[in-house]
């Protein structure tokens, strides 16, 4: 570990003198580079240096400890000993975490995707509360939501939705989300007061540049329709909506949201190309880690990931073990302490690893 922590300190100073270069300062593309880089670097080194200096104070009451005769001083220095030992011990394991390679996806805009699963009526009333409920989250951060696509039923539910969510560390908080979400209550409509249970889906895809994911136009078969609204309502008198079709991969978006079909199809094509960023993604981890199948973060939808009671008013998360009882509170977008313990529990597993 000290080996990489001295190599990042090298590259640093190295880093420190190049931006200082006029001849790069003249090329802020490279200077900018070169700054992010860091940035990044910056808590490590600065960690790094607590840690050296905690060391030194360490072996200086230990040399006091070693050749002082006088109670007093041996007794101050025992003090200090002991408080430099679990100093050190606490800033190494920060800078274990801080050496924890990064997600090149945590500062992105996030695509989150709701769908409805099995139950029906009911599966679609659950989901228009996870879709309020990330909405919500969204806003205590505030993060910006701008709706992609929405497929609602005629009581308030929704069937099916893409929401846009622009916010520095979106990705980074939101990605443990994917996954089957499982709710357990007593329908509106049940007349007998039995408990129902109900699920939806969902995917949580960081937002990607143009220049990373490329896909040729002669892939990607396009419709234009009418857009509609409940019950097939029509809102809008021109063929506005748009769907497109990935035919290497079958993949299907559609956008209605805009009234001008060349911005519904900029932000069908947005979705697209983040799925398919997503699922590269999720080959390329399947190759690297194929046998770690509980995996946090991996976004394997196929695996129910949470409980939401509402008799007993408490939400369990299946990954981490956590329950708890305060399901209202979760539903209006108080989420922190689930994705705290989920990113903990990420970082514990990837410090393993490491």
């Amino acid at each position: 570990m000290f080996e990489k922590l001295d190599s990042v300190v090298d590259k640093y100073n190295e880093l420190t003198r190049v931006v200082a270069d006029p001849e790069v300062i003249a090329n802020q593309a490279v200077w900018q580079k070169h700054m992010k880089e860091m940035g990044e670097m910056e808590p490590i080194v600065e960690k790094y240096k607590e840690y050296r200096s905690a060391r030194e104070e360490l072996e200086f009451a230990k040399d006091i400890l070693e050749n002082e005769s006088d109670e007093e001083m041996r007794d101050m220095a025992k003090a200090e000993v002991s408080e430099q030992e679990d100093n050190i011990e606490k800033i190494s394991g920060e800078l274990k975490v801080l050496l924890i390679p990064k997600d090149p996806n945590d500062e992105r805009n996030v695509i989150l995707e709701v769908r409805a699963g099995t139950g029906g009526d009911e599966a679609a009333l659950f989901g228009g509360d996870l879709l309020r409920m990330y909405t919500r989250y969204a806003e205590r951060h505030r993060w910006k939501v701008e709706v992609m696509d929405m497929n609602e039923t005629g009581i308030g539910g929704v069937k099916e939705a893409e929401v846009l969510i622009k916010g520095k560390g979106a990705y980074s908080r939101l990605k443990y989300e994917s996954g089957v979400h499982r709710v357990q209550r007593v329908p509106e409509t049940e007349a007998s007061g039995r408990i129902h249970t109900s699920a939806a889906t969902i995917a949580v895809l960081p937002e990607v540049d143009d220049v990373e994911v490329h896909i040729d136009p002669g892939d990607v078969k396009v419709d234009v329709y009418r857009a509609s609204g409940n019950g097939g309502q029509c809102v809008n008198t021109t063929d506005s909506a748009v769907r497109l079709t990935h035919l290497p991969t079958g993949l299907v978006v559609t956008c209605q949201d805009e009234k001008s079909q060349i911005k519904n199809r900029e932000k069908a094509m947005k979705v697209l190309k983040s799925r398919l960023y997503d699922k590269m993604q999720r080959e390329q981890a399947d190759k690297i880690a194929a046998e770690r199948k509980d995996q946090i973060g991996s976004g394997d939808r196929s695996e129910r990931i949470r409980t939401y009671n509402f008799p007993q008013g408490r939400v369990s998360d299946h990954r981490i073990g956590l329950t708890l009882y305060k399901l209202e509170a979760i539903l209006d977008g108080d989420l922190d302490e689930i994705i705290d313990a989920l990113t903990t529990d990420d970082q514990a597993k990837k410090m393993n690893d490491f």
